[in-house]
C-alpha cells in the first residue's frame, strides 16, 4: 500500500468521525475549502464572481456547493459537476423523547431516518449530535448552533438470546419498541421533563429557555479504523456517502482554474427521497448554476447553452461482491474492492449512466492509468437509486452514476477500500482538469 493512498484514507477518517451529521459536515467543508480560500456567498446577496474565482454557498446548513468560476465564457464551456450527498441512515431523536420505564431508566423517542439497518445499531457506545435553534430579535431567522456531545451517553441493548431463542432466525426488529437507546439511571430528584433540553443548553452554553427546538441524530462514538491483514480497508460509518464527499471536495480544493466551471454539489436528503429545498429534487443546483452565468455577464440564453455543454458526474457509493453472499450478485458484473471505481448502470433508469456517459468516466480513467469496473444488479433484484436521475429532472445534463465499492451499505459500520479512495480522487482530479 503506498503511503499516499493511507494518509488520504485516514483524512477520510477523521473526516467522518468530525460529521456525525450533515450540518457538521458543512463545517467541516467550510474549513477545507476556506483553507483554500474558497470565498462564502449568501443566496440573498447579489453575486459578484470574477472568472478563476473560488466560491462556495450553503442551503439550510446541511448542503453545501463550492465552484471554481470557469476561464472561458460558460455558453461556450459548460460546468463540470460532480454531486453527492451529506446525509446517511441514522435514527432522528423525535420531539419531547424523555421516556422513564419501571421509575428507574431514562430512554428516547427516536425512529429511523432512510433505509437503516437497524439491526447493527445494537450493543455499541452511541451519543448525540446535531443542530438546536435559539431565540434571536428576528423571528424569521432563529439562531442556529451545531452541536455534538463528544462522549457516549447513549446504548442500545439487545435482549438476551434466552428470552429470544429466535435471535439467530431473522427475528423481526420494531424500530418503535426495539431500538429506543438507554440514556442511564434516574433517581428521586431526577426532572424528567425537559431533561434533554436541559441537557442541551448545558453542552451549548445556553439558557434552557433559549432553545426553541432541535434537529438531534444518534452516532457511533467509535472512531473509523483501517483493517484486514494490509490494512487495505477502511472500516467506519457514513462511507455511505461521505466519501465521496470527501474525495470531491479535495479534488475540489485542489483544483486550478479551467475554461470549464468546475463544482461540487452535496445536496442533502438523498437517503428520504431527496424532496427537499436541500436536496437533489430542488432547484437549488439550477438556480446556482444560472447565477453565476448571470454574473460572470451571460443572460437566460447562455444559462440553456451553458446547460447543452455541461456533464456531471453523480458520485454514491457501491456494491462490491460479497463472499458469503455470491447468489445476491449479477452472474457476470461483480465489482470487488480495491479494484477501481464502478460504473453503475441501470436498465430502468434508477441510474443516469447510458453508453456515452459511461464511456467519458472510462476515458477518465484511463487518463490516469486507473482501473474501473462495472455494476448492474440481478435481473430479478429492483436494486437502489441514488442523486443521480433525481437531480437530472432539475437540470437535463448529461450524467454518469459512479461509486467505490463497499459491504454493509447503511450498516452503523460500513466498509471500503483504502486504494478505492485514491483512485475515486484522482479521477476527480482528471474531471477538474480537463
Amino acid at each position: 500500500m503506498k503511503q499516499k493512498e493511507k494518509d488520504l484514507a485516514q483524512n477520510l477518517i477523521n473526516f467522518i468521525y468530525s460529521s456525525p451529521t450533515p450540518f457538521h459536515a458543512v463545517e467541516n467543508l467550510e474549513k477545507i475549502w476556506g483553507y483554500k480560500e474558497f470565498k462564502e456567498l449568501k443566496f440573498e446577496d447579489k453575486w459578484h464572481i470574477a472568472p478563476g474565482g473560488k466560491y462556495f454557498v450553503t442551503k439550510n446548513g446541511s448542503a453545501m456547493f463550492g465552484f471554481i468560476a470557469g476561464t472561458g465564457k460558460p455558453q461556450e464551456h459548460g460546468f463540470k459537476i460532480i454531486a453527492a450527498h451529506t446525509d446517511s441512515p441514522v435514527f432522528k431523536i423525535k420531539p419531547s423523547p424523555e421516556w422513564v420505564v419501571a421509575g428507574n431508566y431514562l430512554k428516547l423517542n427516536t425512529e429511523p431516518y432512510g433505509g437503516i439497518i437497524m439491526s447493527t445499531w445494537f450493543d455499541r457506545p452511541l451519543s448525540l449530535a446535531g443542530r438546536i435553534s435559539l431565540r434571536s430579535n428576528n423571528t424569521l431567522k432563529p439562531t442556529v448552533k451545531n452541536i455534538r456531545i463528544d462522549r457516549p451517553i447513549a446504548y442500545i441493548p439487545n435482549l438476551a438470546i434466552h428470552m429470544n431463542r429466535e435471535v439467530n432466525n431473522g427475528t423481526p426488529i420494531n424500530a418503535q419498541t426495539d431500538v429506543l437507546p438507554i440514556l442511564g439511571m434516574i433517581n428521586s430528584t431526577f426532572e424528567k421533563e425537559n431533561y434533554l433540553i436541559s441537557l442541551l443548553a448545558k453542552e451549548a452554553g445556553v439558557a434552557q429557555t433559549d432553545i426553541l427546538d432541535f434537529e438531534l441524530f444518534l452516532f457511533e462514538f467509535e472512531k473509523g479504523s483501517f483493517v484486514g491483514l494490509n490494512e487495505e480497508f477502511i472500516s467506519s460509518g457514513k462511507l455511505d456517502n461521505l466519501a465521496m464527499v470527501h474525495a470531491s471536495a479535495i479534488a475540489l480544493a485542489n483544483a486550478e482554474p479551467a475554461k470549464a466551471t468546475c463544482v461540487a454539489a452535496f445536496f442533502d436528503n438523498e437517503e428520504v427521497g431527496s424532496q427537499t429545498k436541500q436536496g437533489a429534487a430542488a432547484p437549488v443546483l439550477k438556480t446556482i448554476i444560472e447565477r453565476v452565468v448571470l454574473a460572470l455577464g451571460g443572460d437566460t440564453d447562455d444559462f440553456y447553452r451553458a446547460v447543452s455543454q455541461s456533464f456531471m458526474i453523480s458520485a454514491d457509493m457501491a456494491h462490491a461482491l460479497h463472499p458469503n453472499y455470491e447468489h445476491k450478485y449479477d452472474p457476470l458484473n461483480r465489482p470487488i474492492m480495491n479494484k477501481g471505481p464502478v460504473i453503475k448502470i441501470h436498465n430502468g433508469q434508477k441510474y443516469t449512466t447510458d453508453g456515452v456517459t459511461g464511456a467519458v468516466f472510462a476515458q477518465l480513467c484511463e487518463s490516469k492509468g486507473i482501473p474501473f469496473q462495472k455494476f448492474v444488479n440481478r435481473s430479478d433484484v429492483a436494486g437502489g437509486s441514488t442523486l443521480g436521475n433525481i437531480s437530472t429532472s432539475q437540470l437535463d445534463i448529461a450524467t454518469v452514476d459512479v461509486g467505490n465499492p463497499m459491504f454493509a451499505m447503511h450498516s452503523i459500520r460500513e466498509l471500503s477500500g483504502v486504494t478505492d479512495h485514491l483512485y475515486m480522487k484522482e479521477v476527480f482530479d482528471a474531471f477538474y482538469e480537463l
